[in-house]
């Protein structure tokens, strides 16, 4: 036909073209595909631990109550209120229940919530009174961001406290903070050998990495009657 002219595409740029398409295919899938690995790897990573000061994540800007959870006045003057980080790489991760609702009240010292984990659980109290403005809703779905980022996505509530500045006065601020964590760790470590004489002699292989330390996730390996004596010698028992 005159006026036009047949092109072989093979002949000219087009085949580059198609290669960067397939290119760019392959590249997504495995995009994809890894990204589905990122949580499993975690989930390793966390396993081979040694359950070590070095790996706690202690902002300084966050008050830390006795018990292992931690409170943070916002410039509304809510605070938000969750978990410590050294009570996640104790307990792996947990589901929560008897969770408060928007608008209940609640007392420092009265059930904030309960972490199960295969029908093991610890009771969590309130660090501060006030009122419930808020809910985490993101934990139902995801309960591992307690564990990933506790002092940013993790929270469990927003409370307007009602009695801020005397509730929070024995709580550890900053360098104080650290040094506490490592004082609790080291009274973790002295739990452990008092309430595993109690049980199965076969445990501390499990609790215990090569050198001796101890495994991140340490409470998940040990049964219930473990996570008993944790509630009332560790948690509750804090003077």
């Amino acid at each position: 036909m005159d006026g036009f002219s047949r092109i072989d595409i093979f002949d000219t740029k087009g085949v580059e073209y198609i290669f960067v398409v397939c290119y760019l295919l392959i590249l997504i899938g495995f995009w994809k595909f890894s990204s589905k690995q990122v949580r499993p790897l975690k989930q390793v990573k966390r396993i081979l631990e040694n359950l070590s000061v070095n790996i706690l994540r202690i902002p300084q800007g966050i008050l830390y109550n006795r018990n292992h959870t931690w409170s943070h006045l916002e410039e509304s003057g809510t605070a938000k209120v969750g978990l410590d980080d050294l009570l996640q790489h104790i307990t792996g991760e947990v589901q929560f229940s008897n969770l408060k609702r928007p608008g209940e009240k609640i007392m420092k010292g009265e059930l904030l919530t309960e972490l199960t984990q295969g029908g093991k659980h610890l009771r969590i109290t309130s660090p501060i009174s006030g009122e419930i403005r808020d809910t985490n809703s993101e934990l139902e779905d995801n309960p591992e961001l307690l564990n990933e980022d506790p002092y940013a996505k993790g929270w469990l509530y927003r409370i307007k406290p009602s009695n801020w500045i005397a509730e929070t006065r024995a709580c550890y601020l900053a360098e104080e903070a650290t040094n506490w964590s490592k004082e609790e760790l080291q009274r973790f470590k002295d739990f452990l050998a008092v309430s595993m004489k109690k049980y199965s002699s076969g445990s501390p292989m499990v609790i215990l990495q090569d050198g001796g330390e101890l495994r991140d996730n340490t409470l998940s390996q040990l049964p219930m009657e473990v996570w008993q004596d944790f509630q009332q010698d560790f948690l509750e028992h804090t003077s």
